[in-house]
């Protein structure tokens, strides 16, 4: 049995102390706002920690509702999105909403001055990262080691007399993005003008140096006002704004939190029909061998039935199994998805690892497919649309499968199709978060992996495709479109390796523009395939006249190479004979 791991302590953990402040000054209004959002753990982990400040222009009768609007919108905006969502990806859609929506706003006023117009100056602190997003002339600064940098740059024109770019002020919006990584001990501050152009930059820098180490929020606030008052002091005129971030520590990287969350709880010994693990009894054995064991159980409280997955006791020290392992289960919590097999959260009081995902009747492909040889089109199309349905799900979702084979599509009674088995699947979000844990081999099948990932381990949407369209040439014709252990055996270096098979020798009776699509959808080279599963879809049904017109164009040794040396070996035979002939005539 390996033993627990200690439990997550808070220095394991992200942990930010933030403090704000803002102040009208000498204006009759204050049209600044910041705001910050520090969810529980959970949360946390996935999405990060936000802090913005925005700054209303001042020359709109509306500058206020401005700046209130973008910092609440955007925080409430950016934790809505999808937890699979990688910040940047999140963060982009959510401000270029938020622009879309002032612009449009200020243009049904009836008067130019009352436009919503403002700048911001926003950060996602996630893992050990600060994600920053920037447009206008507020700013956000970075303090480590005694040194203070601005990271924003100002977006101004004339001399800072006017605004180059800002939220609202136009349909196209146009955000500066930028990373820091961050360690513990460091310090990011957020100023509108009304503070840092009044303050030189070794004032902040000394402000900083001053501040209490992990101060709580009241003295952050209390530090904060005496920054506004020097600013104040130093004849600002406008309004004044600064919010303070210290980071405490953050999430160590030699092993992610998921990891850790497996790595503390124990792999369950191998059970027998009618043993117990938590609230589950073990009805039978569906799948053993040295990776996992699989088990289908019946919840002893609800009488419902599941499958349960354990690790194998040999891979309790693998650090990458453990991890995708984790993965898997947060993957599956996360899917809904009519054509995607569901799974239940682990118990959190439970001391063992496991996956509990919902029971499902069938066969996977690969017998589905013995049981159906010689499958003709119709048939074939019919199991793929929903596979490619559940595969733009988990696109949509930021995921990446990269396991897509025979034996992770099942096939239900009712011949409904479910994609199954999450552990090798790829989430945007979670390459955020610093695990530590470095691939060593690649995830999946390499009989349906595509070149990009095998080579060099990078695995996107298009390689998800490559692989479908391998399964779908396999169905049909029952073998594989590339000659896979003899590219093994020689050590593939590089695409050019991988040589297509065409479908219509294995199968004369289906067209050539099957053929043909098939073909691109499994291209070697990941840009020369679809742009989407939706015009590989469509290309299934019909012919593509431009595949085929470039098909027309090509040399026959291309087009047909089978044919093309059949062509060649009939001459050459037929040069053979006449010789021979010759040379028995003269010598006759």
């Amino acid at each position: 049995m390996p033993t627990s791991t200690p439990a997550i302590t808070p220095s394991d953990r992200l942990d930010l102390r933030i403090g704000g402040c803002s102040d009208k000054g000498v204006k009759p209004q204050n049209q600044d706002a910041f705001a910050a959002w520090q969810a529980d753990l959970p949360v946390t982990r996935y999405k990060g920690v936000g802090i913005c400040l925005a700054d209303g222009v001042s020359s709109s009768d509306n500058a206020q509702q401005a700046s209130v609007t973008s910092v609440t919108h955007f925080l409430q905006d950016y934790y809505s999105t999808p937890e699979s969502w990688d910040v940047k990806s999140a963060v982009s859609k959510v401000m270029s909403s938020l622009n879309a929506w002032l612009f449009h706003h200020g243009q049904q006023a009836s008067a130019r001055h009352n436009g919503l117009v403002t700048t911001f100056s926003g950060v996602i602190v996630k893992s050990s990262t600060a994600h920053v997003f920037h447009v206008g002339d507020s700013r956000l600064y970075h303090y480590s080691d005694g040194s203070l940098e601005q990271v924003t740059r100002d977006h101004v024109q004339q001399g800072g007399r006017y605004l180059s770019r800002a939220l609202g002020m136009d349909s196209h919006l146009e955000v500066d993005y930028l990373q820091r990584e961050l360690k513990a001990g460091d310090v990011l501050l957020l100023t509108s003008d009304g503070v840092h152009g009044h303050l030189p930059t070794e004032a902040l820098r000394d402000w900083i140096a001053a501040l209490p180490p992990e101060a709580s929020q009241y003295q952050l606030e209390q530090a904060c006002q005496r920054l506004i008052q020097q600013a104040l002091a130093n004849k600002s005129e406008d309004n004044l704004t600064c919010v303070v971030v210290q980071i405490v520590s953050l999430p160590r990287k030699e092993l992610g939190e998921l990891t850790r969350e497996v790595g503390s709880r124990v792999i369950p010994p191998v059970l027998e029909p009618g043993q117990k693990l938590d609230r589950y009894e073990v009805l039978k054995v569906l799948h053993a061998n040295s990776r996992s064991h699989v088990y289908q159980v019946r919840d002893r409280f609800t009488a419902d039935l599941f499958v349960l997955k354990a690790p194998s006791i040999n891979f309790e020290d693998d650090d990458q199994y453990l991890e995708s392992f984790a993965r898997e289960q947060w993957v599956g919590c996360r899917l809904d998805h009519p054509n995607l097999m569901k799974m239940l959260p682990q118990q959190e009081n439970s001391r063992f690892v496991y996956l509990v995902s919902e029971w499902l009747e069938g066969v996977d492909l690969r017998q589905w497919s013995y049981d159906h040889p010689a499958m003709d089109l119709a048939t074939a199309r019919n199991m793929i649309k929903p596979v490619i349905a559940g595969l733009r799900a988990l696109q949509r979702r930021g995921m990446v499968h990269r396991d897509i084979k025979p034996e992770n599509i099942l096939v239900q009674p009712d011949e409904q199709i479910k994609i199954i088995d999450y552990g090798a699947v790829a989430v945007k979000g979670l390459t955020e978060l610093n695990s530590g844990v470095i691939e060593q081999r690649p995830e999946g099948d390499i009989q349906y992996m595509a070149p990009e990932y095998w080579l060099d381990g990078l695995a996107t949407t298009a390689s998800d495709q490559y692989s479908l369209a391998v399964t779908l040439y396999q169905m049909l014709s029952g073998e594989l479109p590339y000659n896979i252990p003899l590219l093994h055996r020689r050590g593939a270096k590089s695409a050019t390796d991988w040589h297509y098979s065409s479908l219509r020798e294995h199968r004369p009776d289906l067209p050539l523009w099957l053929d043909l699509a098939l073909k691109k959808a499994c291209h070697p080279v990941a840009s020369q395939r679809y742009g989407s599963f939706s015009e590989f879809e469509a290309d299934l049904y019909k012919p593509n006249e431009q595949l085929l017109r470039g098909h027309e164009r090509k040399p026959l040794i291309e087009r047909a190479p089978t044919s093309f040396w059949q062509v060649s070996t009939g001459v050459l035979m037929l040069l053979l004979l006449l010789q021979w002939w010759w040379f028995r005539s003269g010598s006759l």
